[in-house]
């Protein structure tokens, strides 16, 4: 199978209510590792936020376009800098989504940055850092049964 965007999932034992609002919190698993700075509202339709990491290395703008409750979190990054990049605007126009399906005793979660492609400059080091929050800090905060990332 070719996968083409950036995926991480992974199946917790929490409840899709749980994990739906684990993930709207968006500063408990989008930091600690790059001193983020995240200001705005990321919890309601239409609500946008910024998220800084990296001493300005990364800025990025997100607003909350799909809230489907306890199944599917999808924001839009309405404006990005990734200084670091000679297209600083890459992640302009990409989506961040979360999916949650019940299976049996468990959710099944998956994340995807859709646009986030190896055909763009930004995939090895966005992947790897997606990867590192996902590992280090949202995996922490649920009971996770099985996760894994698909580059």
């Amino acid at each position: 199978m070719n996968i083409q965007n950036y995926t991480f999932s992974f199946e917790s034992t929490d409840s899709p209510e749980q994990i739906f609002e684990t993930l709207l919190n968006v500063r408990s698993w989008w930091s600690g590792l790059y001193s983020e700075t995240i200001e705005g509202q990321t919890n309601q339709l239409n609500s946008e936020f910024t998220f800084s990491a990296g001493d300005g290395a990364h800025y990025s703008k997100q607003k909350l376009i799909e809230l489907i409750p306890n199944q599917k979190i999808t924001w839009l990054v309405t404006d990005s800098k990734l200084s670091f990049l000679e297209k600083p605007d890459e992640w302009t126009g990409t989506k961040l989504c979360f999916d949650m399906t019940p299976k049996d005793t468990h959710t099944l979660v998956r994340f995807t940055h859709l646009g986030l492609v190896p055909q763009i400059e930004c995939y090895k080091a966005c992947s790897g850092a997606w990867s590192q929050y996902m590992q280090t800090s949202l995996l922490k905060l649920l009971t996770i049964s099985h996760g894994q990332s698909y580059l």
